[in-house]
């Protein structure tokens, strides 16, 4: 009977708040200027109008499972990652080590599968440096992340602009495109690879098998609950979290090296295109089930490309998608944290 009485309002506050999210969200249209109704079908014609703009919101949706996908992990070890971005940016600086040095020498299948190897590795080298900095350093994530996303950004602009600029002339657009040859394949020509949709799809179901199947997954979720606890327990706590750190580092430079290889065949100055943030907010809506990213992430993919259209067909900013995606958000998180603080006080009164 209580587990009903729970459920029930658990599902109450969720459904509460996405009620009122949609109200404020209708609110702020009609206070620009805007129709609630024409700005939802403007931005659904935007995602799914034609064959290419579908396409912009599968490619966005590989680099968005993988890094949303990687954050599991950290969230589950209660750790907010906000270093993934600088994460992003140096597995494409890594993905482009092995093309400059071998695309004229190596077997194209065999540069794209180094170029993907070394971003997975350069995301993990810098997520392991987040990791370092808060277990050894004493230096909150948070601050830490924060700070290495800067230096990712600036060692890319020292590259773009210095050794690897285009032979002549730096430009903000950045370096030179590579040999069409190391291109991944799309969907015609579109921007969506199946390579990279592969690759998301493939590591989704795997940090859904670990998380959940895995003696791994459970230690990682006692280091969430409780860190001393844990390692009173036994389990080697500081290596649980460089790992988490590790692991969420490599999907997220798998995820620049695919920005790299199947959308912009260069190294560009925002090559993470805030993907990684955009993540954050999908982790954190799914509530570290990993089997809700996928539509989750579809859902704020296509809200992104779709949002492209208001200025051409309404003359609204296109970053009112912004404000849908953040009160999205927060009154999600809102609900949840009302239904979890009721399901407290209910314990409690069971209790007593």
């Amino acid at each position: 009977m209580i587990s009903k009485i729970s459920i029930s309002r658990f599902n109450v506050y969720q459904v509460g708040s996405l009620v009122i999210a949609l109200a404020f969200i209708a609110g702020v249209i009609l206070m620009v200027g805007g129709s609630p109704l024409a700005v939802v079908t403007s931005m659904g014609a935007g995602a799914f109008g034609t064959t290419d703009q579908f396409a912009r919101v599968v490619a966005t949706l590989a680099p968005l499972l993988l890094c949303a996908s990687g954050l599991l992990f950290t969230f589950t070890a209660g750790l907010y990652n906000l270093g993934i971005e600088g994460q992003i940016v140096l597995g494409g600086i890594a993905a482009m080590i092995p093309i400059r040095l071998f695309q004229e020498i190596l077997p194209a299948p065999l540069v794209i599968a180094m170029a993907i190897t070394a971003g997975a590795l350069g995301g993990m080298l810098w997520g392991l440096l987040a990791g370092i900095l808060k277990v050894y350093g004493r230096i909150d994530e948070i601050f830490a992340g924060v700070g290495l996303n800067f230096m990712a950004d600036g060692l890319a602009l020292y590259l773009i602009f210095g050794p690897w600029k285009k032979p002549g002339v730096a430009s903000m657009s950045g370096t030179e495109q590579f040999s069409e040859a190391i291109w991944l394949p799309t969907f015609g020509k579109t921007e969506a690879s199946p390579v990279a949709l592969v690759i998301a799809l493939s590591l989704l179901l795997l940090t859904f098998i670990v998380l959940r199947g895995t003696y791994f997954g459970l230690k990682l979720k006692a280091v969430g609950h409780s860190l001393r606890a844990s390692y009173i327990l036994g389990i080697p706590a500081l290596s649980q979290l460089l790992s988490a750190f590790a692991l969420c580092g490599a999907f997220a430079g798998i995820a620049g090296s695919l920005q790299v290889l199947a959308v912009f065949h260069r190294l560009i100055p925002s090559i993470s295109s805030n993907l990684g943030y955009l993540a954050l907010l999908i982790a954190m809506l799914s509530g570290s089930q990993a089997w809700l990213l996928l539509p989750i992430a579809f859902f704020f993919s296509a809200l992104n490309i779709g949002s492209l259209q208001l200025p051409l067909s309404l003359d609204l900013e296109s970053s009112l998608s912004g404000v849908i995606q953040g009160t999205l958000v927060l009154f999600a998180l809102l609900g949840r944290g009302f239904s979890e603080l009721n399901k407290s006080d209910l314990n409690k009164t069971v209790n007593h």
